[in-house]
């Protein structure tokens, strides 16, 4: 294995002096996650209908603006439903019936009766910066942890497998094995997922990616770019890189 270089920081260390990181967080999130935290705690149920903005507005000290993009993103991702003269509502929760399962790679290559095996490549502790802390929805300065993992079907290379991870869903991230599991089964295993959105594009690859899929110059690599989403916030993003030559997107309905 190559060296790996983890920069570790122990995220769980109690400090008197460390600030709440939900403070820091956008008056919208906050509500948002306050009804995501009422659904999924069993408070509200599917069918219930679930306070008014206005109310809501109140109960947070903000405006019923802020409220209302709190609800319209949670009806923009199907948790709600909102019932015109009416209210809104929690919806039938549809998370398992994505376009694109989110599946193990090793367990896909294992049902193809070939062998996998995987390089970690990169482990460490960045801070997210504006375009992954957008992402995420967490401020600029706060940490993430990113891998980048290669695996190996039968020896040759099909997926270089670059991803950023939410460390309050996923605090022991840096201390996994990634030689042993995937990144992929650890999160499911710990942060049972709640939403994806993906989408998948033909482009060349980056050189530091062409080059651990042993690619040649002008190879083009099929991406897929998946964000999932586990207790009510992002859980992780990724780029998983494919020869396109070597791989293709199956699926049925």
């Amino acid at each position: 294995m190559k060296a790996v270089n983890t920069g570790y920081i122990d995220m769980n260390a109690a400090s008197p002096t460390t600030p709440d990181p939900a403070a820091h967080l956008p008056a919208y999130l906050r509500v948002k996650r306050h009804v995501l935290a009422q659904i999924q705690g069993g408070v509200w149920k599917e069918g219930d209908a679930i306070p008014g903005e206005e109310a809501m507005a109140r109960e947070f000290g903000v405006s019923r603006m802020t409220v209302n993009r709190a609800i319209r993103e949670l009806s923009d991702e199907q948790i709600v439903e909102r019932v015109q003269g009416s209210g809104t509502y929690v919806a039938q929760q549809k998370y398992q019936a994505t376009l694109v399962d989110i599946r193990n790679i090793a367990e896909e290559i294992a049902a193809r009766g070939h062998v996998h095996r995987s390089e970690l490549h990169k482990l460490e502790r960045i801070k997210a910066g504006e375009a992954l802390g957008r992402q995420f929805g967490v401020p600029a300065a706060q940490a993430l942890f990113h891998s980048v993992v290669v695996h190996f079907e039968n020896g040759q290379p099909i997926q270089v497998e670059d991803r950023y991870v939410n460390p309050s869903v996923a605090p022991d991230y840096l201390a996994q094995d990634f030689a042993t599991q995937t990144p992929n089964a650890y999160l499911m295993r710990v942060a049972p997922l709640e939403g994806v959105k993906f989408a998948i594009e033909a482009c060349q690859p980056p050189p530091w990616v062409g080059e651990m899929l042993g690619m040649p110059v002008g190879e083009p690599c099929l991406v897929l770019r998946r964000q999932t989403q586990s207790m009510g916030r992002v859980a992780s993003v990724a780029a998983m890189w494919h020869p396109a030559s070597r791989y293709q997107f199956t699926g049925s309905f």
